[in-house]
């Protein structure tokens, strides 16, 4: 024990006295140098008391995180709506095929963004009306508008699409939104404002042979409420290869843009001038090994920001370091189970999305076959690992067959950051609480509002079989079980949001958008 300071008793325990990663219901302060570990709380504890507090969480990766905390209750989904033409119509054109989903950072707008380069603001209901006791959860047609469209860039005889890749918010300033959207090669920021259209009021006309005692002025009456999106700034010119990522920085005044091989820093009102703030393309492109696959700006810290590669490793860089980050701050990545390697190992352990907790505190990433939880300040292993796609580990030689095993699933955090949410394929979707092995599995299909989703269970086809015999007759579960050799891989949830503030999910399945809830 160090001492009192200010009556909060302080304790340094060296690395090797405690086994990692360790968690303890105080305050708990992380430092690399020297090697230990500063614990302060509010009275003053004898040994015995804390190392009670310490407990080893050593667990099977996915199972358990911090026994100290209360388990997370399951939420159970209800069906909001779905938009879009209904499963079974088979008019869609491959350009009704949602690319992305974002909600707005208070959660009342929700865009989407498609292959034919268009982008739909939704607006959640503002009629006052309220379900099961909470103000409805459903979201109507704000405005549409063309975003990009294609082009060909005749030099290199490329065909560029307008195929929306990523959609993001800025913090709301004034009555109007604006929002960032990008396809290949081009961000364009754009303004989305209201404006009531007003018309004379005709009753001030004189008919013939009418006369007036005074003098009558025509008045203005408002008419209707027209949205309008308006574009104010195109960032084009800067990249090479196709961008993959955009993310808007915590001070509102910059984002940044990533493609294949680069990561340039732009300024919101300077279209002609970017800086390239990550570059790893090799001079000898026969020596590339890696490409940038996902970034994101930090959500409070301005200067950090983390990008993924396609080798399955998160880099976290400090723009306070150096201008060229090529030399990142940290580096995270799993070793590898030599026994465990195959022709796939490289493909699946590729990082298709990356996300900042809203704390700032965790990473969450998402390969093919699981999501991972990072702790900034743990950089050998995640804290936290989850089986998504476990059925499909004896199929992907099948799945590289058909460019399946190339699908890039999203993921991302609860407003409260304890639960995940990702996409897998048959439209199914999962959950998992943080705080307990509880993981969920749930297809997105139409049904009656209000609804309560029944939870599915994809096991192998022998397994399934089996596992429905143990059960005889009078055995049925709650979980509807479905085989794996029964998943239909061309109907896919590969793009999810999660409302920021309440338990609300926005998922894209081809051409629909469904919307569910916990109310």
């Amino acid at each position: 024990m160090l001492g009192n300071v200010d009556d909060r008793s302080i304790f340094t325990v060296s690395r090797g006295d405690l086994k990692s990663p360790v968690h303890l219901s105080k305050e708990l302060l992380f430092l690399d140098e020297p090697p230990v570990f500063l614990i302060s709380i509010g009275v003053p504890i004898s040994t015995e008391r804390f190392e009670s507090m310490v407990m080893e969480v050593d667990e099977p990766a996915g199972t358990s995180m911090d026994t100290s905390e209360p388990l997370e209750p399951a939420i159970e989904w209800r069906f909001s709506q779905v938009k879009g033409n209904i499963e079974g119509d088979d008019t869609h054109t491959e350009a009704d095929v949602i690319s992305c989903v974002e909600f707005s950072h208070d959660g009342e707008y929700l865009a989407t963004g498609d292959k034919g380069g268009r982008v739909v603001i939704f607006q959640r209901d503002q009629s006052g009306k309220y379900v099961n006791g909470a103000r409805s959860r459903e979201y109507n047609v704000y405005s549409t508008f063309q975003s990009h469209e294609p082009e060909f860039d005749y030099l290199k005889s490329l065909e560029i699409e307008e195929k929306i890749n990523q959609i993001k918010w800025l913090k709301k300033k004034n009555a109007a939104n604006f929002i960032l959207s990008t396809n290949d090669k081009t961000v364009k920021l754009w303004k989305i404002s209201e404006r009531e259209r007003k018309v004379a009021d005709d009753s001030w006309n004189i008919r013939r042979g009418q006369f007036v005692g005074s003098l009558q002025i025509p008045s203005i009456v408002p008419m209707e409420l027209i949205v309008e999106a308006s574009p104010r700034r195109v960032y084009g010119n800067a990249h090479t290869y196709h961008v993959n990522s955009i993310s808007v920085n915590s001070d509102q005044e910059t984002f940044l843009s990533a493609d294949d091989l680069r990561i340039n820093l732009w300024h919101h009102e300077i279209t002609n001038e970017s800086f390239n703030i990550v570059d790893i393309k090799p001079t000898n492109m026969e020596e590339l090994t890696e490409v940038i696959t996902a970034a994101e700006f930090h959500p409070s810290q301005c200067n950090w920001f983390v990008y993924s590669s396609s080798k399955g490793s998160i880099r976290l860089c400090d723009m306070r370091d150096r201008a060229l980050c090529d030399a990142h701050a940290k580096i995270y990545e799993e070793a590898e189970d030599p026994s465990s390697r195959s022709f796939f190992s490289e493909i699946i352990a590729s990082v298709s999305d990356i996300k900042f907790s809203h704390n700032g505190r965790y990473l969450l990433t998402r390969d093919y076959l699981t999501v991972k939880v990072w702790d900034l300040n743990m950089e050998n292993r995640p804290i936290e690992t989850y089986a998504v796609h476990d059925h499909l580990r004896t199929k992907l030689c099948a799945l590289y067959e058909n460019d399946s095993i190339f699908d890039k699933f999203e993921c991302g955090w609860s407003g409260d950051d304890k639960h995940i949410l990702t996409g897998s394929y048959h439209n199914l979707f999962r959950t998992y609480a943080r705080c307990s092995p509880d993981a969920k599995t749930w297809e997105a299909r139409p049904q009656e509002p209000h609804s309560i989703l029944r939870t599915r269970r994809v096991c192998a086809g022998a397994n399934a079989r089996a596992q429905r015999a143990r059960r005889g007759v009078g055995g049925e579960s709650n979980d509807d079980e479905l085989a794996a050799d029964s998943l239909d891989f061309t109907r896919k949830i590969l793009h999810t949001a999660w409302h920021p503030k309440e338990n609300i999910i926005a998922l894209a399945a081809t051409n629909n958008l469904y919307i569910f809830s916990d109310k």
